[in-house]
């Protein structure tokens, strides 16, 4: 859907990725743009490789030099399910040897110093088909730059995203998030309210690289600079009953220039109310993974029940990994998606609300 509103709609979309072409200016785009993505890679090559040799040469015919500058620095990472080439380390020194090779060739040298930009290359093997990326993004798209201090569980800035994205709230709808921690659901929303581009106080990797004009990142930046909503007025509350977890969300917001766009407040739970309709509540509940916690859980998610009732005009949006969330909630979800926080499966609960009235004219 991001890629859509980018403009880049031919797409193949498969587990756990989305395959698209692009230019130059697509790599700063989506960089600067996308949510949710972890990161941008530039797909170099994909082909079967059932043996050294095959992995060898199917990386050698990739064309290596056209990205790569003879400074490169071109460190390879990897990965192995299911496939006939199962040790890791060994494949990942077959890919350095054939990309060295094939640098070879077009530079005419036998030693390389890997003194410039970096170019981490991926080898990832499913079930005996090699494929082989470039990574653009350099640390991952979730470190937008605003959250310098972490605290307890924190939810990812691509996830909290994501969830923003999969519910219905608009910017001129209120957002609540009662267990917003240190900030994240609250300040991800007010950025897609706001239009701000969640990669524009950060650096990637690709922006040292020769091959992509400096005017190109230049242009990219300013477009998503232009893009900004700054006069658009936003309704987001978040609540925590940790003090410190609130002072940690200001922080955040700070940092991230949006100050006074959330109102941040410690508050428990129970104490949960407003006079506003037709709001959003997206939030992160505590699951509960230590065993003594989860009665903890269990009775705040019936707890949950009782106080979201009385917002009769609101939707909710939970994430929680707890399989009867919603008969401890009271209510069944009109529709669930399976989502992983971390290495943990959950689903995102959405409870749709009525719809707000049409305004006469």
């Amino acid at each position: 859907k991001e890629l859509h509103q980018l403009g880049y709609t031919e797409q193949k979309v498969e587990t756990g990725r989305v395959l698209f072409s692009g230019d130059a200016m697509a790599i700063c785009r989506c960089n600067l743009w996308l949510r949710c993505a972890e990161r941008l890679l530039i797909n170099m090559g994909q082909f079967e490789a059932g043996s050294f040799e095959e992995l060898f040469e199917g990386t050698k015919a990739l064309p290596w030099p056209d990205l790569l500058p003879v400074d490169a620095v071109f460190p390879v990472e990897g990965k192995s399910i299911k496939s006939k080439l199962f040790s890791v380390p060994d494949c990942q020194a077959i890919v350095k040897k054939a990309i060295v090779e094939k640098m070879k060739q077009r530079y005419k040298v036998n030693w390389f110093a890997e003194s410039g930009p970096r170019y981490t290359v991926e080898v990832g093997l499913l079930k005996d088909v090699a494929t082989l990326t470039v990574d653009t993004s350099g640390p991952g798209l979730h470190k937008r730059g605003y959250r310098k201090l972490v605290g307890q569980a924190p939810l990812k800035e691509t996830l909290a995203a994501a969830l923003v994205s999969l519910s219905f709230w608009r910017p001129n709808q209120p957002l609540i998030d009662p267990f917003c921690g240190s900030g994240t659901i609250p300040i991800e929303a007010a950025m897609k309210g706001l239009n701000i581009a969640p990669g524009l106080g950060r650096e990637f990797a690709a922006e040292k690289w020769p091959v992509i004009e400096a005017g190109t990142w230049s242009e990219a930046r300013s477009e998503a600079m232009g893009s900004a909503l700054t006069d658009q007025q936003l309704e987001i509350e978040g609540y925590d009953a940790d003090a410190d977890a609130v002072s940690l969300a200001r922080y955040h917001a700070r940092m991230a220039g949006l100050e006074n766009k959330i109102h941040f407040q410690q508050r428990d739970l129970a104490q949960l109310q407003t006079k506003k309709k037709y709001g959003c509540v997206i939030c992160n509940p505590p699951y509960g993974e230590r065993l003594e916690d989860i009665q903890t859980a269990e009775r705040l998610y019936a707890e949950m029940g009782v106080v979201f009732n009385k917002l009769d005009t609101w939707s909710f949006y939970v994430l929680t990994n707890h399989a009867r969330f919603e008969q401890l909630f009271g209510r069944k979800s009109d529709k669930n998606r399976k989502l992983y926080n971390g290495r943990l499966q959950c689903h995102f609960h959405l409870f749709y609300g009525p719809r707000p009235p049409l305004k006469k004219d």
